[in-house]
């Protein structure tokens, strides 16, 4: 059997302080999760550490990024898992796969378990799906909430997914809390851009009069789409420099291009739209209503 797939996010390491805006979501994440885990005296009986988190919400929208901030900060053994981890041409590796995964976080824990788009993973059961797909659903979802886990056991499983509607009504309700991560507010995009704009190699002359346009004509993006829209700015100054006649990109030296402007972002704008549309934010909206954990109010914070 092919060895059990953990990875660690140390490259990079991500900090609760690195994400921009999402309050309520990160305040809900560390009492949940993080505290529990720190200090499990304290969360005992009625409060003690959930068996499932899951977030969903638009893409982009940092829920991801959320994740890795749980293994920089929770202190436990991660887990980051995909389909792909725990399927196999061979039947019964898979069950077999999940079995040996929850095997290891317990005797691991506390343990968090972070499936990103975990309804690749866990989509509603049909008699017309694949024999060996339905398999790996039910070993997961018995040992999540099942035979295969102890009540005191510090191990959580945290999903990801911006199709929640998709998800197996037996796995909705193992994901005990259920939150809503909305698009950026207008504060988490004034953070983000000035976040983006201030690190390494990014010299701009943007002041904050223009700083507030850029803010409210991005009303409507995610955060990768901020992210892409400062992206496309930062180009800017590289191609007006590679239309100047003569110029041999080879002989260009850092110093030779200009910073970034407000005309830059003016421009960037044709070609950076939002992804996300009005249908798809109501459509998250009500399932947040009928399953969410948190009122919609509190989450747009």
């Amino acid at each position: 059997m092919p060895l059990l797939p953990c990875v660690l996010f140390l490259r990079n390491p991500v900090k609760f302080e690195d994400i921009a805006g999402l309050n309520y979501a990160k305040k809900c994440v560390k009492e949940l999760i993080i505290l529990p885990i720190k200090k499990p005296e304290l969360f005992t009986g009625l409060r003690s550490l959930p068996k499932g988190l899951l977030m969903f919400g638009p893409p982009g929208t940092g829920k991801t990024m959320i994740g890795k901030a749980i293994a920089c900060s929770a202190g436990a053994t991660f887990f980051s898992i995909s389909a792909s981890s725990l399927t196999s041409k061979w039947i019964g590796e898979g069950e077999k796969m999940v079995r040996a995964l929850f095997a290891v976080a317990s005797t691991r824990q506390p343990a968090v378990i972070f499936i990103d788009e975990i309804d690749s993973l866990l989509t509603q059961r049909s008699s017309t799906e694949n024999e060996a797909s339905r398999r790996i659903k039910t070993e997961f979802l018995v040992q999540l909430d099942g035979c295969g886990t102890a009540d005191d056991e510090r191990v959580v499983v945290v999903g990801a997914t911006n199709r929640p509607q998709e998800l197996d009504e037996a796995a909705r309700r193992r994901m005990v809390k259920r939150i809503y991560i909305p698009l950026p507010s207008e504060t988490a995009r004034r953070a983000l851009v000035t976040i983006l704009l201030s690190s390494k190699g990014n010299e701009h002359t943007i002041t904050g009069e223009e700083l507030e346009k850029i803010v409210k004509s991005s009303k409507g993006y995610s955060g990768a789409d901020v992210k892409a829209l400062c992206g496309e700015a930062a180009m800017g100054p590289v191609r007006e420099l590679l239309c100047q006649p003569g110029i041999d990109m080879d002989d260009v030296q850092t110093a030779d291009i200009r910073p970034i402007h407000y005309g830059d972002f003016a421009a960037a704008f044709d070609h950076v739209r939002a992804t996300v549309s009005q249908s798809d934010l109501d459509a998250y909206v009500d399932w947040n209503k009928q399953y969410g954990s948190f009122p919609i109010e509190l989450q747009q914070e």
